[in-house]
């Protein structure tokens, strides 16, 4: 059986080749993400307008951002929060975790709920575009219905919210 090879080295993540018996299969490498559900308040939350440019399309999203080599998923999720949003939270809370796509990556998703948010300036990096959209818990659940939510970490961590919250 042939070895592993990497096939394609990224900025982000590397592709992959590997063997599933006779059939070679292309997989993303990925460190993983942590995923923030900001509560502005108990009735609202912080979404943001993030420029895609795999989609050439400006998405309401939560925010989020790659795990650092050898970084906690949580201290991830604090460190983006600030960076895209400028809120700190008091609290940072796992909610779940998910692999958003396993047939072709074996990225890992880390949702965290954050709280007891102050704001703080950004520290946006550079190219991003990126500005914050608070809306309310229930404008969120008709964003997702009515299709204005259309990112699928959103879309999971608002649903893993609304459904299991306590």
């Amino acid at each position: 059986m042939p070895q592993n090879e990497t096939v394609f080295k990224g900025v982000r993540f590397n592709v992959e080749r590997v063997w599933q018996g006779e059939r070679p299969r292309d997989v993303m490498r990925h460190p993983g993400a942590a995923v923030i559900l900001p509560l502005v308040d108990d009735n609202h939350v912080c979404l943001i307008k993030n420029y895609r440019i795999a989609v050439e399309q400006t998405l309401l999203e939560l925010p989020a951002g790659t795990l650092e080599p050898n970084e906690a998923p949580e201290i991830t999720a604090g460190r983006e929060l600030e960076e895209e949003t400028g809120y700190r939270a008091d609290k940072i809370q796992l909610l779940s975790t998910y692999y958003p796509s396993p047939g072709v990556m074996d990225e890992r998703m880390y949702t965290y709920l954050a709280t007891g948010l102050t704001m703080h300036a950004p520290a946006r990096e550079e190219g991003e575009e990126i500005e914050n959209h608070v809306v309310t818990l229930n404008e969120a659940k008709t964003m997702i219905q009515d299709g204005r939510i259309a990112d699928g970490k959103t879309i999971a961590g608002l649903l893993f919210y609304f459904q299991f919250r306590t």
